[in-house]
């Protein structure tokens, strides 16, 4: 399935919407750029919803990685939200739960971030 993806912000956050799988076709080194973008913009918090994600390959974790690496490298974060019990199973497979902080839904991340 193609990936597609859109993004919003608000006064938390930047989002990234992804929808279809995430195999880091040749979507991958735009989703790359917009984190970057968010990174010129100042912004600091970026979360990406996978709700709609159903399959991550090994090219797709590099991509979260890298961009969790280009986030982390001006003080950012970049949290995971909605995944599928197929991606939350991959996260934990790949331990990559320990370095994303995951949350059930775009809701439970704003709650712990307004607390």
């Amino acid at each position: 399935m193609k990936l597609t993806y859109n993004t919003k912000k608000d006064e938390l956050a930047q989002y990234l919407f992804i929808q279809g799988d995430l195999i880091g076709d040749e979507v991958g080194p735009k989703l790359v750029e917009v984190v970057s973008d968010a990174v010129l913009e100042g912004i600091r918090t970026f979360v990406v919803d996978l709700s709609e994600v159903r399959y991550i390959s090994s090219s797709g974790i590099g991509l979260l990685i890298t961009m969790l690496t280009k986030m982390r490298n001006v003080g950012g974060e970049v949290y995971l939200t909605s995944p599928s019990e197929h991606v939350k199973k991959l996260l934990i497979i790949t331990k990559l739960n320990n370095i994303f902080t995951v949350f059930d839904s775009i809701d439970a991340f704003k709650a712990e971030l307004s607390k």
